[in-house]
């Protein structure tokens, strides 16, 4: 059998774009942050070896490794501060009093609407930006649509 008559896998070369596939990290409110954030790897020890690398090497292909590690470590972060907000949010919608939740109900229901307005605004930007736009801004109006739809929850499961 010849090896040159197999077929090559193609070597894939990670990029810092390769970083914003799902959806961006998720915006931890200020008000909760303390507790949703607490015990959380929120990987900075190897965004500064990724930093490093970069700084060093100038290009991305000899930082194969630390973009591999920084998208894992990540991921595994957004989904648990996702889920560490939404029990918040739920948390908060049964047990603080009617009045401030429903305040709270309706600055989410605000945000929304304006995260709404300001990806339909985007749609009109072309190119890379405009992406990254789109990208953001739905990811930021996934993530609030969620939390509201936990604060409700909690709301409507008071005895």
């Amino acid at each position: 059998m010849d090896v040159d008559s197999q077929p090559t896998m193609e070597e894939t070369i990670l990029v810092g774009d390769d970083l914003m596939t799902g959806p961006p990290s998720p915006i931890v409110p200020p008000d909760i942050a303390s507790h949703v954030l607490e015990g959380v790897d929120l990987c900075d020890v190897i965004l500064r070896k990724l930093f490093l690398c970069l700084q060093i090497n100038d290009i991305e292909p000899f930082c194969q490794d630390e973009i591999a590690l920084y998208k894992q470590c990540a991921d595994r972060r957004d989904k648990e501060i996702r889920k560490r907000l939404q029990d918040s949010e739920f948390k908060l919608g049964s047990s603080i009093p009617l009045d401030e939740a429903k305040e709270r109900t309706a600055q989410l229901e605000a945000e929304v609407t304006s995260l709404e307005r300001r990806l339909i605004l985007a749609s009109g930007v072309e190119g890379i930006e405009g992406f990254r736009q789109r990208w953001s801004l739905h990811g930021r109006l996934t993530d609030s649509k969620k939390r509201l739809e936990f604060l409700k929850q909690g709301m409507d499961g008071r005895k």
